[in-house]
């Protein structure tokens, strides 16, 4: 995958029962499965910014600076795959509309107007993740971390 592309992506976190306070959105609680991040990469450094996600989490050497960067820094959280695709078009809230479902409400959507950009699933989400991708016409990478 070449990172200095634009795109979309989802972030899929294996979790335990946590209770995790982030920064002014408050304290949320999370139950023990898996939680799927969707976001997008449009920005000048691209995929780049999903480079970053798994540095974060191995590393966690770094202030949180995005709502999901809680997740990362938190030992409850593990992030298991990153899904990415290639698209200069704005497509991560029609992603996270067609993936639904039990929600963190609020969390990863300050710019937009979705309920959550944070979803909560009880078992492995992978399949249905890769199927939200290439229901939109794209064809997911996936990035075991």
């Amino acid at each position: 995958m070449d990172f200095s592309e634009k795109g979309v992506y989802c972030l899929v976190f294996e979790n335990r029962d946590c209770i995790i306070e982030v920064g002014k959105k408050g304290t949320f609680s999370f139950s023990e499965g898996f939680h799927i991040y969707t976001g997008s990469a449009l920005g000048s450094g691209g995929m780049k910014r999903v480079k970053r996600h798994i540095d974060l989490s191995l590393k966690r050497d770094k202030d949180p600076r995005w709502h999901v960067d809680y997740l990362h820094l938190n030992s409850s959280f593990k992030l298991a795959w990153a899904v990415c695709a290639r698209t200069s078009s704005r497509l991560e809230c029609e992603l996270a509309r067609r993936l639904g479902g039990d929600s963190a409400k609020g969390f990863g959507c300050t710019d937009c107007s979705c309920r959550s950009h944070l979803f909560y699933r009880e078992k492995n989400p992978l399949s249905e993740v890769t199927g939200a991708f290439e229901a939109l016409g794209l064809f997911p990478v996936l990035l075991e971390c």
